[in-house]
């Protein structure tokens, strides 16, 4: 009799163990799941803040200055290797006749990251996380330069220039911004040291 109470009070105890196991284990569950929809929700129905920050440098096409381009089949393309690196150092400007530009238009070079123009000539800065780009940058340095179009993300810098869109990149969310930040610190760092910008001839 005895035995048998022995049993079936082991048997009880595994199974309560096992409950309790089982309960904890479907809450962590449960409570994971509820942080990953909080993040998707979050994040624009993204993963994560660096998959929704890709995503809308890709809609705003921030490649299309920020990465040097490369001839293609079609055309220039993006040079992968160069991503979102700004304009390459010691590439010359278009050889053009700069006054002549700046009263009646603008020119620019074949890789798309050097604008010359009334203002003078602006080169696309690099945005990767290497030192020569963001990789110091905080994220208010960040919020800085594009809601107040100040260089480097420093409120007593230079505005920044032509072609930049910060007056309409300024509209975008403190989410948004954080994602796209979130984005850059996370692509490959390239080293490359931008020219500083050149003003107007006259």
């Amino acid at each position: 009799m005895k035995k048998q109470m022995l049993v079936l009070l082991t048997v009880s105890i595994a199974v309560l163990c096992y409950t309790v196991l089982s309960t904890n284990l479907l809450t962590a569950q449960q409570a994971e799941m509820a942080v990953q929809k909080t993040n998707v929700a979050q994040w624009g129905g993204y993963s994560s803040a660096a998959a929704y920050g890709q995503h809308l440098v890709l809609v705003n096409a921030c490649g299309d200055c920020h990465t040097p381009k490369k001839m293609g089949a079609r055309g220039p393309e993006d040079d992968s290797t160069l991503l979102m690196s700004g304009h390459p150092a010691g590439q010359p400007i278009p050889d053009v006749n700069r006054k002549e530009v700046q009263q009646k238009g603008i020119s620019v070079t074949q890789t798309l990251t050097a604008w010359v123009g009334p203002w003078g000539v602006s080169y696309a800065a690099n945005i990767t996380p290497d030192e020569s780009g963001i990789g110091s940058w905080t994220e208010q340095q960040f919020f800085t330069a594009l809601r107040e179009g100040r260089a480097k993300g420093i409120a007593q810098n230079r505005h920044l220039l032509p072609p930049m869109p910060w007056s309409s990149i300024r509209h975008m969310s403190d989410e948004e911004l954080r994602a796209v930040f979130a984005y850059l610190k996370s692509i490959p760092p390239v080293n490359n040291i931008v020219p500083n910008p050149q003003p107007p001839v006259e």
